[in-house]
């Protein structure tokens, strides 16, 4: 459970960002981390189309900047998009400096406020840095996708057990993590429609 959703005391430690929205909604908000990327992110779309939903996208910058007629698609389908930092950093593994100098490098490509760190790992201070900018969006749920020990079953598993009010759903549009995403994805929303849940994308105050 802490990775797929973490507990009070670790959200505590961030008190600026997002991890939750609208608790007495019976709405979530599906997210998608690491794109875009041609082999996933259409279907990704495409099933969001079919269901018609829109979601939040957290783009990696070199993505979008080798991808960046499907960024615009993205944006042309109606969904929100978000800094998912240039190259994918770790801030635990850098200065703050360069780890700034990577996300405003991002930010230049993608134009969205919205941030998400990398493996939803920030030092304290970076955090406190980017809030002045940025809304800085964590989650409620890791669909633990990109997890290679898991199955499509125990992904969709995560979600059924864990969703709940106001979660914001992590799924990822990689390589790494299509198989169990493709399953789990069109699985769970059906899901979540069953009991009633609605969809919402994350979008920039």
């Amino acid at each position: 459970m802490w990775i797929e959703q973490p507990p009070l005391l670790y959200r505590m430690l961030f008190p600026e960002a997002l991890w939750r929205i609208n608790r007495r909604r019976k709405v979530v908000y599906l997210t998608f981390d690491d794109g875009p990327i041609p082999e996933v992110t259409p279907w990704v779309l495409d099933v969001l189309d079919h269901y018609g939903i829109k979601a939040t996208f957290f783009c990696v910058g070199e993505n979008v900047k080798r991808n960046p007629d499907l960024f615009m698609e993205l944006k042309r389908r109606g969904h929100s998009v978000g800094n998912h930092t240039m190259s994918h950093m770790q801030s635990s593994l850098v200065t703050t400096r360069t780890y700034l100098r990577n996300v405003k490098e991002a930010e230049e490509l993608i134009g969205s406020t919205l941030f998400r760190p990398p493996h939803g790992i920030m030092r304290w201070g970076t955090a406190r840095l980017l809030k002045d900018h940025y809304n800085i969006v964590m989650y409620d749920l890791v669909t633990r996708d990109y997890n290679h020990k898991l199955t499509g079953e125990q992904v969709f598993a995560n979600v059924r057990r864990y969703a709940r009010k106001g979660s914001i759903i992590v799924f990822h549009d990689s390589l790494k993590a299509e198989a169990n995403m493709k399953y789990a994805l069109p699985r769970s929303i059906e899901w979540l429609n069953k009991e009633g849940y609605g969809f919402l994308p994350i979008v920039e105050p």
